[in-house]
């Protein structure tokens, strides 16, 4: 039934912002970007091995409203990277908040999250499963 990852989706207030602050984290540009009565409403990123979208929607259309608390998340989508604590630290240079620290899960799996300027949580994550996943 489930067949992989599609979109993960943020939300922001300011979307440009958001936008442009993600465009410097990922290096890259946004690549999609829909406007609704002249404010831009959501974008899109391509990114990563599998070139996995990333959106940001604007928070005045995100169902049921943002949490009241930034942050405040049931679920952590974490990304893949090569250093944790090297893209943890990136993340607190480009202005998040700690969520969770670098932390090992097991051997060959370690996390960490953050809290985005727009209140959303971002996780990145060594996982030894992935590049083995990404050797087939």
């Amino acid at each position: 039934m489930l067949r992989g990852l599609s979109t993960i989706t943020y939300s922001a207030d300011d979307v440009t912002a958001a936008r442009d602050w993600y465009a410097d984290l990922l290096g890259v540009p946004a690549y999609f970007d829909k406007q609704v009565a002249g404010r831009t409403a959501y974008v899109e990123f391509r990114i990563g091995d599998h070139q996995a979208e990333l959106g940001i929607l604007d928070a005045r259309f995100v169902p049921g409203g943002r949490p009241a608390t930034p942050g405040t998340v049931g679920v952590v989508t974490y990304w893949a990277v090569d250093d944790v604590h090297a893209a943890h630290q990136r993340l607190l240079d480009l202005g998040c908040t700690e969520h969770a620290p670098p932390t090992e899960q097991g051997p060959g799996f370690v996390t960490a999250s953050v809290v985005d300027p727009f209140g959303n949580v971002l996780g990145v994550m060594f996982n030894e499963h992935y590049l083995a996943m990404l050797d087939q």
